[in-house]
């Protein structure tokens, strides 16, 4: 039989690894308690909306249960058996030879990081230009701390002429870095080199190990390895999982051009098959999740819910800005990288008392192939089919301008995608920019970036967000189509019970013309404003 890690022996031959190994668990501790999470957290529809109306609630459990109900079903139907498949030794190898990680994170690693950049500015066509070189290295130091038990031995960034050519480096540089890894070697046991490019060839990467007799790294393995810690839901496992096979692909290509199968390097048959089947089911089973989250949004439409998705760069605030909007204690925000992968919906109010639905997403970041963050899109569907758009922005962050580029860039590509290439249905809807951390930077800085449609707040400091929640709900109302009434109604009777059933009631008021009836000030749509006429005129 033919070795099943080839790619695996090519890191073997730079150094011992302790970033890849083959004592892979085949179920991994936990297995059985995400499918658990799955089943109530995944399909319960809506948590955390609140209403007056006793029947109101009523119904809402009702449709929580049926949720809760039709993801049993799709247990049961096979779910929790075909998700073992994700456990496959085999697979992990050639994933661990390609990426150089493992799904064992607890070794500790030094990491040495290099920040390469084109020294023209006029070249570097993969970058802002009001990106600087110091920014970069400042955001891949924040991704191997994002890591448990990873630490950075040493930081700096590499000029270059260009990202393209197979050395990366010149000559000279080639020295200074090796007699810089001779040294940290002995004073950090460095283990780990992590050039933060988006992604690098075989070719690059096979002749810098080779050179440095370390594992190398790029930006979208790190990335994989912080996603791959925090998926904890099946949703968010087989995204993840998708998300690896691109990349690895990619490099079983470039060692193909590159003409080194002779030398053991490039995939055998029988690694070509096991990808093709890990894919294959991947695609069938995130179908499956595609169609349930379609189910679900149509549940939500046929609950007249109108939708609000939160999006952003990673570590923007968008949890602690839904966690301020909902006042939901159960919502955690974490400052980490990547801490939110799947989209969870989250119960909020309006100041005209209308409920609505807050959409938490995965997070955006720059130099990253748009494929990574498209093997999302079965989740990230609901955040394109919203009514409104939140972009939350860092404010404190000196990149917010490209950071804010970079997002709405992906997210027209994602919309694109979605609507299945046709340029009429791929419009985005209504976008609210939202700066956040204003309290962490200077007033003056603050008034340097004001833009007359953006709000700045503070999420954690809860400020700013009442013209904000006004933006939303005029936002709400035009994308819907609802407006607000003040309706004319007999005091106790049918017509009051089901304007607070199916409408949004501000305030009532007495009627001094009528003792017998009430002033409702309401909001409410045209076709539910129709329902009523039939009914009560």
């Amino acid at each position: 039989m033919k070795s099943l890690g080839p790619l695996l022996r090519l890191a073997r031959a730079a150094v011992p690894l302790h970033l890849v190994r083959t004592s892979v668990p085949l179920r991994p501790a936990g297995v059985g308690a995400f499918h658990a999470r799955f089943k109530y957290t995944q399909h319960q529809g809506v948590k955390g909306i609140k209403n007056r109306k006793s029947y109101f609630e009523a119904q809402m459990q009702a449709g929580q249960q049926g949720d809760a109900d039709e993801a049993e079903e799709e247990r049961t139907n096979g779910i929790q058996a075909d998700m073992r498949f994700l456990d496959d030794r085999a697979y992990d190898e050639v994933a661990g030879g390609a990426m150089r990680i493992s799904r064992d994170i607890a070794s500790a690693q030094q990491v040495l990081i290099l920040q390469p950049y084109v020294k023209w500015s006029a070249k570097r066509k993969d970058m802002p230009s009001d990106v600087r070189p110091e920014d970069q290295l400042a955001e891949a130091s924040a991704l191997i701390h994002s890591l448990p038990n990873w630490q950075v031995a040493k930081a700096l960034k590499v000029p270059l002429e260009s990202l393209e050519r197979k050395t990366l480096f010149g000559s000279g540089k080639m020295l200074e870095l090796k007699a810089l890894i001779a040294d940290l070697r002995q004073e950090k046991h460095l283990t780990c080199l992590f050039v933060s490019k988006g992604t690098l060839s075989f070719a690059q990467k096979r002749f810098l190990e080779a050179e440095f007799r370390l594992p190398v790294i790029d930006r979208y393995s790190v990335v994989i390895q912080i996603l791959r810690l925090h998926a904890t839901t099946a949703e968010a496992r087989l995204q993840v999982a998708m998300a690896e096979l691109p990349y690895i692909w990619s490099q079983a290509k470039d060692a193909s051009v590159t003409q080194t199968r002779r030398q053991g390097y490039a995939l055998t048959d029988m690694q070509k098959e096991i990808l093709r089947t890990r894919e294959r089911k991947l695609r069938a089973e995130l179908d499956r999740v595609r169609r349930q989250r379609q189910l679900l949004r149509q549940k939500r439409k046929q609950q007249n819910y109108p939708i609000v998705a939160v999006v952003g760069y990673t570590n923007a605030g968008k949890t602690s800005l839904i966690k301020a909007l909902t006042v939901e204690d159960a919502l955690q925000p974490r400052n980490q990288l990547f801490a939110t992968l799947d989209v969870t919906a989250h119960g909020g109010q309006l100041p005209c008392n209308l409920q609505v639905i807050y959409m938490d997403t995965v997070g955006f970041m720059s130099d990253l192939p748009t494929g990574l963050f498209e093997c999302f899109v079965a989740t990230l569907e609901d955040a394109m089919l919203a009514d409104v758009i939140v972009h939350v922005q860092d404010l404190s962050h000196p990149c917010h301008v490209a950071q804010r580029t970079h997002v709405e860039s992906t997210l027209r590509s994602l919309a694109f995608n979605v609507s299945g290439g046709d340029p009429a249905t791929s419009q985005l809807p209504p976008i609210i920019n939202v700066y956040n951390k204003c309290d962490l930077v200077s007033q003056s800085a603050s008034d340097v970036d004001a833009e007359a449609a953006a709000h700045h707040i503070s999420a954690r400091a809860q400020t700013g967000l009442e013209p904000l929640l006004a933006d939303i709900e005029e936002q709400i109302l035009a994308a819907t189509g609802r407006r607000k009434l003040q309706m004319r109604v007999p005091s106790g009777g049918p017509e009051m019970a089901w304007l607070y059933k199916n409408a949004a009631v501000v305030d009532t008021v007495a009627d001094e013309a009528y003792p017998n009836r009430l002033m409702m000030h309401v909001v409410i749509s045209q076709r539910t404003l129709d329902q009523f006429k039939r009914q009560f005129l």
